[in-house]
């Protein structure tokens, strides 16, 4: 993916029988995503040009000029929605992308580097950060919560991170 681009969406496919398409939002107004049309795929290419939307309980139903039927919607269901950084706001003071963690220096409260950020998924339960550990090795995973990760410093590249600690005799 282009580090310029920012997802903004997923494809759930067809609503209705009409070519209507269910898009989840990843933005914090979802109709924000007829304001970022076209929608672009992950190379760049344009995927969706949205021409009207209705709110939905995750995001948006939204017709767009390249979809027609329903079995069109059916088959881009999965499909991952971005637009080009400069076409969003710039984050407030406080606030970031969940990109700009992404080659951040991972260290320990003793700032001793553990690694890089790898990438920033979120499966269903929350954001984790992807670890790419200093020495080379199998990536790990944290959950991305202001106890597991103290310290952001964005513009410096790096963060501090502060991993749960496992109870032995809780392991089995």
């Amino acid at each position: 993916m282009s580090d310029n681009l920012i997802l903004v969406g997923q494809v759930g496919g067809a609503f209705g029988v009409r070519g209507e398409v269910k898009i989840t939002a990843f933005t914090d107004d979802s109709m924000a995503l007829v304001a970022y049309s076209p929608l672009l795929r992950a190379d760049g290419s344009v995927a969706l040009t949205l021409t009207g939307a209705r709110p939905d309980k995750k995001g948006v139903v939204a017709r767009a000029q390249e979809v027609a039927t329903k079995e069109q919607a059916d088959a881009l269901r999965g499909l991952k929605l971005h637009v080009p950084r400069d076409r969003l706001p710039e984050p407030d003071e406080d606030e970031f992308y969940l990109s700009d963690l992404i080659g951040l220096e991972v260290r320990d409260v003793s700032s001793a580097v553990l690694g890089k950020v790898r990438s920033v998924p979120n499966f269903g339960a929350g954001d984790l950060l992807e670890i790419a550990p200093a020495g080379g090795g199998q990536t790990w995973y944290l959950a991305f919560t202001r106890a597991n990760v103290p310290e952001l410093h964005i513009a410096d590249g790096w963060l501090v991170v502060q991993p749960p600690t496992v109870d032995e005799t809780e392991v089995e």
